[in-house]
């Protein structure tokens, strides 16, 4: 079973819509979709915004669903000159960037006395998940690499670029890590999409609103591509 999380409403209904034989039924205040699309059995959820939200959703995945591949679709800040609006990243790890036990010791972003700094996506998935791209979206660009995580919007060229300098992530958002993180502790695989809506910096208040639909349908047409695939 395949779970497909995604933030907002918007990320999710395109998909929702082309369900066969939806059964609808809620959890935590969550609205899970279970049927098929592109013929694999899915279940496809809206988790509300910021890692908490995410992980609680993607552990009622595991949980009540029986799913074993987690796949996170959405839009993200680029952190990467190269990397622009409308490119997608697909994840080989993330991490908290907002997570800071220094103090102790401990490297940032690392969650203390957690095995791990980062949490790997599953190399088949990446793999599979660039070549779904690069055929539903020939127009744009894909990258792998690090997906940085926290419940903030970035929005300042300072809090960016000390993302960078501290994580070497290609871009940055508010869920990824809190399924990968759940992913992590019930050894399922996962991996993150996210086409790229702003560049994370002080011009993303104009650049969101333009370039959000055009984000979501890119990651939209990987999503239905990939799916036969895995």
């Amino acid at each position: 079973m395949i779970g497909i999380i995604g933030a907002m409403e918007e990320e999710v209904a395109a998909l929702k819509s082309e369900m066969a034989d939806a059964k609808v039924t809620e959890f935590a205040s969550m609205t899970f979709y279970k049927g098929t699309l592109c013929g694999k059995d899915v279940v496809v959820v809206r988790s509300g915004i910021g890692k908490v939200n995410a992980a609680i959703c993607a552990q009622i995945l595991v949980d009540k669903f029986g799913v074993d591949t987690l796949i996170n679709t959405g839009i993200a800040g680029s952190l990467d000159a190269r990397i622009d609006i409308g490119d997608m990243v697909i994840s080989t790890d993330a991490v908290h960037h907002d997570m800071d036990a220094t103090i102790f010791g401990d490297a940032i972003g690392q969650v203390p006395r957690m095995d791990t700094r980062t949490f790997p996506a599953d190399p088949h998935l990446v793999e599979l998940a660039v070549k779904a791209n690069e055929k539903a979206n020939p127009q744009i660009h894909t990258f792998t690499g690090r997906v940085a995580s926290g419940d903030q919007f970035i929005s300042s060229g300072e809090v960016k670029a000390r993302i960078v300098e501290n994580f070497q992530a290609l871009c940055t958002e508010m869920e990824g890590a809190g399924i990968a993180h759940a992913a992590y502790l019930n050894k399922v695989s996962y991996v993150i999409i996210r086409a790229i809506s702003d560049k994370a910096d002080n011009s993303a208040t104009m650049d969101y609103p333009e370039f959000e639909k055009q984000a979501i349908a890119h990651s939209v047409a990987l999503v239905k591509e990939l799916l036969p695939m895995i």
